[in-house]
């Protein structure tokens, strides 16, 4: 399913523009009691540590809690479901990150419509993969590794968090464009598939830098690239993916989104709060450790990086054709 740049954009700029003094003294008032950020992913995760800290400076800016409050299952569409059917009122905040983008096309009867029913607020932080193999790949740069799996067709497994994951479509990119045959293994979450990748049992996986950083230091696990167009500053000797595969690019995001309709005021009050938490030394610093960067601006630049995510994964999805499990 694609998504025009154009609905995003609009939903971000003007969905809620229709003026009314109800809704204006709302959000004058706003917030007078607490506030629940849904995130659609277990606690503990990635997702789950950068919603609390959105929860935590939120709380202290505006004076109400801001809860977090996780809804996994079905790849953070229970999450979506529940954001997207709640009053839009600034009072339930959505966790949006890379899957619902993926969503999209990976699911063809929701009862939602991600790109009508969310309003984006936020991009807060880019995230990375990074490309790691198992030592005893006979490979220490891409190059070596696209030589060594030309050779060996159909014969390295790949790991992945599971079917329609951005592990996943992240190696089917490079498959893609490289024309590599590699064999997907799905796990139910990426901590067992890097588990196994240290095992021996899977030869590579396309991980999130916070599931991997530990054993790559610790020497359990060689990095090759990073999926993002530079540098990492938490893993500043490992070289992006585009230097050695062209037009290779496969970052995520992270951000926060309200139901549509919330009030302009509103949005544009979270936004300013959130873009302050962004520049805090604390945040930032956590996000890096997290494998992300730093990003912020406004929810129309938002709109246009999940708009973009949505049409580059749908083509992944539509060439690799993969099924939602």
């Amino acid at each position: 399913m694609k998504f025009p740049r154009r609905t995003f954009v609009h939903l971000a700029v003007s969905a809620t523009a229709l003026p009314a003094v109800s809704r204006i003294a709302r959000a004058q008032a706003y917030p007078s009691r607490p506030a629940r950020i849904v995130v659609g992913f277990p606690a503990g995760g990635a997702t789950d540590i950068q919603a609390r800290l959105v929860g935590e400076w939120l709380t202290e800016r505006l004076g109400q809690q801001f809860i977090v409050e996780n809804k996994p299952g079905a790849s953070g569409n229970i999450g979506t479901e529940t954001v997207a059917k709640a009053p839009a009122d600034g009072y339930t905040l959505l966790q949006v990150v890379t899957p619902h983008a993926i969503n999209a096309a990976l699911y063809s009867n929701l009862s939602f419509d991600f790109a009508r029913d969310i309003a984006p607020v936020i991009y807060a932080a880019r995230l990375a993969y990074v490309v790691v193999v198992n030592p005893s790949v006979p490979a220490a740069t891409i190059p070596e590794f696209i030589a060594y799996a030309k050779a060996n067709p159909g014969k390295i497994n790949y790991g992945s968090a599971g079917q329609g994951t951005p592990q996943n479509i992240s190696c089917e990119l490079f498959k893609m464009m490289t024309g590599v045959n590699l064999v997907h293994v799905p796990y139910k979450g990426g901590a067992p598939a890097v588990a196994d990748l240290i095992a021996g049992h899977v030869q590579v996986v396309f991980a999130p830098v916070s599931e991997s950083i530990q054993q790559i230091k610790a020497g359990k696990l060689r990095p090759l690239a990073v999926t993002t167009a530079t540098r990492l500053d938490a893993l500043p000797d490992v070289p992006p993916m585009g230097d050695f595969v062209p037009g290779y690019e496969a970052s995520g995001f992270a951000g926060i989104g309200v139901p549509k309709n919330t009030p302009v005021e509103i949005i544009a009050l979270l936004n300013k709060q959130l873009n302050a938490g962004l520049a805090d030394p604390k945040i930032k610093g956590r996000i890096v450790e997290l494998g992300g960067t730093v990003v912020g601006g406004s929810p129309a630049e938002f709109a246009t990086i999940i708009s973009d995510a949505t049409e580059k994964w749908a083509k992944v999805i539509k060439f690799a054709g993969i099924r939602a499990e």
